[in-house]
């Protein structure tokens, strides 16, 4: 029927682009190998942004809008854009905070799994500079967005877009945060976990490689250390004994480049020597191992993977209109 043939070539279309803009995606990636400097990463960025433009990532998600602040507040992405290199450049650290908060996204109230956050500042300075220039406009929960993405693409990550519009919560309480994944829980628990949020495992392991950057300090993997563990490495073990001898609070890089977002996360849980429980697991399970693989691999492919989870994680409990507001400071309700 005419019906099926126009769905045929809808779905077609659509494949094609997706197809085409992995290449393209792979292309870049491969560029910044070649070329790693400021000048070109800043040309790729101009081209890729406009890949996204003639290729069409989806204008529009649940209300929001890739455009959304063009009218109302046209500067607010590049003063992100500015805060985030700038503050990345004095502290190439905080890079792994500003995508674990896009995670947690809770300021308020202090818990176990929110406490070791880094970045706040950041959000805070362009929060009130995006105030001067254009006040009630520019959400928290958007700033916080756009910054992950900026601190993965300053880390020699992929670039990626995101729709803007989504508002802040009118609710922040500690009891939100227990929902976090635990770093104790197994493969089949993660995708469990996060499956039941809309996320397929793929999107589980690539998630699981923002662990390219930071740390883990000792208290989320000593108990790996007191019960014997096959899934270790035997000299890992020792140096994460060493790390742990300075106490709870000494911190473990996740790979050997915690500054620079890379496939090293999955070549260390190839050579098992995965910092977290939650980290190893994905190559200890069958159903997660080959996906770890690919990606130690093929590193084009975690960051296309990788920037397709991320634009699903920014999306998720959208809240648009009267369901949020848009905070004067992001620290407090208003």
């Amino acid at each position: 029927t005419s019906d099926t043939q126009a769905y045929k070539l809808k779905h077609n279309t659509k494949q094609n682009k997706i197809r085409l803009k992995a290449r393209i995606y792979i292309t870049v990636v491969r560029s910044f190998k070649m070329k790693n400097n400021k000048m070109v990463r800043a040309k790729l960025l101009r081209v890729i942004m406009v890949i996204h433009a003639i290729i069409g990532l989806p204008y529009t998600v649940m209300g929001l809008s890739m455009s959304y602040y063009m009218m109302s507040c046209p500067a607010a992405e590049q003063i992100v854009t500015n805060t985030v290199n700038n503050a990345l450049r004095a502290d190439p650290t905080l890079a792994a905070g500003l995508i674990r908060m896009l995670f947690h996204d809770c300021f308020i109230e202090d818990s176990p799994a929110n406490l070791s956050l880094r970045g706040y500042e950041i959000i805070d300075d362009a929060k009130k500079k995006i105030e001067a220039t254009c006040p009630g406009v520019v959400s928290c929960a958007d700033i916080i967005a756009m910054a992950a993405r900026d601190a993965v693409f300053a880390a020699n990550g992929p670039y990626y877009q995101i729709p803007k519009g989504r508002f802040d919560g009118k609710r922040s309480k500690i009891e939100d945060t227990r929902n976090l994944p635990s770093p104790f829980l197994n493969a089949s628990q993660l995708i469990q976990t996060f499956g039941q949020r809309g996320f397929t495992p793929q999107d589980v392991v690539a998630l699981s490689g923002a662990h390219s950057l930071g740390v883990a300090r000792c208290s989320s993997f000593k108990a790996r250390l007191t019960t014997p563990d096959s899934s270790m490495d035997s000299s890992f073990v020792n140096t994460l004994t060493k790390t742990c001898s300075a106490g709870d609070d000494a911190e473990q890089p996740f790979d050997a480049t915690r500054n620079n977002f890379d496939n090293a996360y999955f070549n260390a849980l190839q050579r098992k020597s995965g910092v977290l429980f939650s980290d190893q697991t994905l190559f200890n399970t069958p159903a997660t191992r080959n996906i770890v693989n690919g990606y130690a691999f093929n590193q084009a492919k975690f960051f296309f993977d990788f920037q397709m989870a991320m634009q699903k994680m920014s999306n998720l409990d959208v809240k648009l209109g009267s369901q949020g507001e848009v905070r004067k400071n992001c620290r407090i309700l208003n």
